[in-house]
């Protein structure tokens, strides 16, 4: 009865960053969510964090300067790391050496080094961690790699892929353009969307990338890029053409060619939105439409329920680590301007 009673409480996570995407996107969710309770909420602006609270009723709040405070409080079970991408890697490992169990924004963190440290860290206290990639649980992304894996396409030849977004040039989005705060530009917060889900639906990792960077504002885009050009080489000649820009308007969309028919997702990445799902297999059109949902709450429960079960969560943090390899392996290819190999001698998994 003890084992069951635990089995279907909710989760307890403190929140760790309360910029645009916690307020609009991580904090409401849990208003819908069945497995998960925000117990906490953390910030560097201790009024920010208090105001957060209140609104979204946690029962605590601290800074960062007291995130050992949060870390020892007894309810608070998990972390969801959301602060900006240089800060990933040491919150991480310092909730995982207080047994708190971890469930990471992407990019995962700012190099492949600080990706291993936190699955270290998580392995060696005996704590899950997952990385937020909402496609993993989405029904309409679901669906195309279902219909992918089944060979419905027949074999693979191309796959195009974007991800865009205006930046706006206000205070909130001054991190964006720090390579220091955020390891990257437009590649790490929209391109990894491309690079992970086409990786996630054909199931094998890039063998080689090439890659082209640019700006239009130079002035702006000094630390990070504004626009990149990808291409990533998968066995059996499958290549991906991806593209992620700072500079152009939000769309997104992921489109899977093979030599029986073709299949589209759009919108692809953003949250909130309807997708519909279209192509043409065989001849016959094919096209459904999945109404917008509720993303956020679906990746909190996931790992709730890992959590409760003892199981290893997808996706996890080797493909985080994963996604970041692949992403350094696009940016020298850019810098150098020629094809380079991704590397493909990082292996493992975190257990728990």
């Amino acid at each position: 009865m003890k084992s069951a009673t635990r089995s279907s409480r909710r989760v307890g996570y403190a929140v760790v960053g309360l910029g645009s995407l916690a307020e609009r996107a991580i904090l409401p969710a849990f208003r819908q969510s069945r497995k998960s309770k925000l117990i906490a909420v953390v910030s560097h602006d201790g009024d920010r964090a208090l105001h957060m609270a209140r609104r979204f009723v946690a029962a605590e709040c601290y800074t960062y300067d007291d995130y050992d405070s949060c870390l020892s409080h007894p309810q608070v079970e998990a972390v969801y790391i959301a602060s900006v991408n240089g800060a990933h890697a040491e919150q991480a490992v310092r909730a995982a050496a207080a047994r708190k169990h971890v469930l990471c924004e992407k990019p995962m963190a700012n190099t492949v080094e600080e990706c291993q440290r936190m699955v270290e860290a998580c392995r060696a206290h005996g704590v899950l961690l997952m990385i937020a990639y909402r496609k993993y649980f989405e029904p309409a992304s679901l669906a195309l790699k279902r219909m992918v894996a089944k060979g419905e396409l027949g074999r693979l030849k191309l796959i195009h892929s974007a991800f865009t977004l205006n930046l706006p040039a206000d205070k909130a989005s001054a991190w964006h353009l720090s390579q220091s705060l955020a390891g990257g530009g437009s590649l790490v917060d929209l391109g990894v969307y491309p690079v992970s889900t086409v990786r996630w639906i054909l199931g094998t990792e890039p063998l080689e990338a090439a890659a082209v960077a640019w700006t239009v504002d130079p002035k702006r885009f000094s630390e990070v890029d504004e626009n990149v050009a990808f291409w990533l080489t998968f066995p059996d000649g499958v290549v991906l053409q991806g593209s992620s820009s700072f500079g152009a308007a939000q769309t997104s969309f992921l489109r899977v060619h093979g030599e029986r028919g073709w299949l589209a997702l759009d919108p692809a990445y953003a949250y909130m939105y309807e997708r519909r799902l279209f192509g043409e297999i065989d001849g016959q059109r094919v096209q459904r439409y999945y109404p917008a949902m509720e993303e956020f709450s679906m990746e909190l429960d996931a790992f709730a329920d890992c959590i409760r079960r003892g199981r290893r969560p997808e996706p996890d943090g080797w493909q985080g680590l994963r996604d970041v390899a692949v992403m350094q392996a696009i940016y020298r290819a850019a810098q150098e301007k020629h094809p380079v190999p991704v590397p493909n001698n990082l292996v493992g998994s975190e257990t728990g």
